[in-house]
């Protein structure tokens, strides 16, 4: 293994769910467990005194939910990716979570290779939602958007042209190959389009980059 370790915080009510999880992590190479907690509160405590680079985040815990202590990491500006644990794929928390700024969110009952890729994917960057969810966030949270005249937000002013083409792709939940075959580009290319347009607008990740597209009027649902 090249380079540091792939640091995890475990939060989940359930001590059972943690030593799974743990043990699933631990086996690999690349990643580490370095912190436990069994409500969001211990969870906002933990990563706000230890470095953390993912935090798997049970979305229904006692005395704070997943949800505000996803709220609450963002707003203190912590350095760490939150990936969202929830039971059902349409889960009302888990679009909230979303929202609140975590990057993607997976299912319980995933199969393991499945949860650790997204636990890499998160780790480098990336959102973790299959285009299908994305639409289905968007069908969900679009319509309660407060949305700007189309595209006039200054925001946007500040993007090349090909970079608006590339988060409407996006905002659309086309995934990096289709964006490329659409506006007959490179992967690599894209995701150097992607990397700036998060940079330009200060978003986290992927979701915040669609949801912003909809706030913005870029596009219409």
């Amino acid at each position: 293994m090249t380079g540091s370790p792939i640091r995890v915080l475990l939060a989940d009510d359930q001590a059972l769910v943690r030593s799974g999880f743990r043990m699933l992590i631990e086996a690999e190479d690349d990643m580490v467990v370095v912190g436990e907690a069994s409500e969001g509160a211990t969870a906002v405590r933990l990563l706000s005194e230890h470095p953390c680079d993912v935090a798997l985040m049970d979305i229904r815990m006692p005395v704070m939910d997943g949800v505000e202590a996803t709220r609450r990491i963002v707003k203190a500006g912590i350095d760490v990716r939150v990936l969202v644990l929830t039971t059902f794929d349409l889960d009302e928390y888990a679009f909230a979570a979303l929202r609140a700024g975590a990057s993607g969110f997976m299912l319980k009952d995933a199969r393991p290779d499945d949860l650790l890729n997204a636990i890499r994917n998160v780790a480098a960057g990336d959102a973790v939602m299959a285009p299908s969810t994305t639409r289905r966030l968007l069908d969900h949270v679009a319509p309660t958007l407060p949305t700007a005249p189309s595209g006039s937000d200054p925001r946007l002013e500040q993007l090349t042209d090909r970079e608006r083409e590339v988060l409407i792709e996006i905002a659309h939940g086309a995934t990096n190959a289709e964006i490329a075959g659409t506006l007959y580009m490179a992967e690599g290319t894209v995701k150097t389009h992607i990397g700036r347009l998060l940079s330009k607008l200060q978003c986290r990740d992927r979701v915040g980059l669609v949801l912003l597209a909809h706030e913005t009027g870029l596009v219409r649902h």
